[in-house]
């Protein structure tokens, strides 16, 4: 963990504390999710709220409605959230190459990173592996 704590959630842990047919993926998200609440230590990225907010309105069982969607989005938005430039997309291609991952994950990595994330929490990426830093883990695993 960082110094201060923060710790990054990919956005189909978000995805899953607000689904509540996902089982035992929901239990987990959402408890994880009310502990960064409850330490103030959750961060996230422009990405993640955007993938987010298509995933919980088009993706899921049982879809939010866009106004519900947006308030969600409007509550994790309380926490930190890196907004990228386009020197870190330069950077995440450089990891996407380096490290043979997607792009779409290496730009995860990449906010993580640049917040000083200890912890990455996602099921998208190699559970226990280091990158750029950060742990990262499978809250589901």
């Amino acid at each position: 963990m960082s110094a201060d704590g923060r710790e990054f959630v990919d956005a189909n842990v978000l995805v899953y504390a607000c689904d509540s047919s996902a089982g035992s993926k929901h239990t987990a998200a959402l408890t994880l999710v009310e502990r960064l609440w409850d330490t103030g230590h959750g961060c996230a990225s422009v990405q993640v709220l955007q993938e987010f907010f298509v995933t919980v309105t088009r993706k899921v069982a049982h879809p939010l409605s866009i106004d519900d969607a947006a308030e969600r989005l409007r509550e994790f938005s309380a926490w930190t959230i890196f907004a990228p430039d386009a020197g870190d997309v330069l950077d995440a291609i450089a990891l996407h190459k380096q490290a043979r991952i997607n792009f779409w994950d290496a730009m995860i990595v990449q906010a993580a990173s640049e917040l000083g994330c200890g912890l990455l929490w996602s099921e998208d990426l190699a559970h226990g592996s280091r990158a750029k830093g950060a742990t990262i883990q499978n809250p589901f695993a």
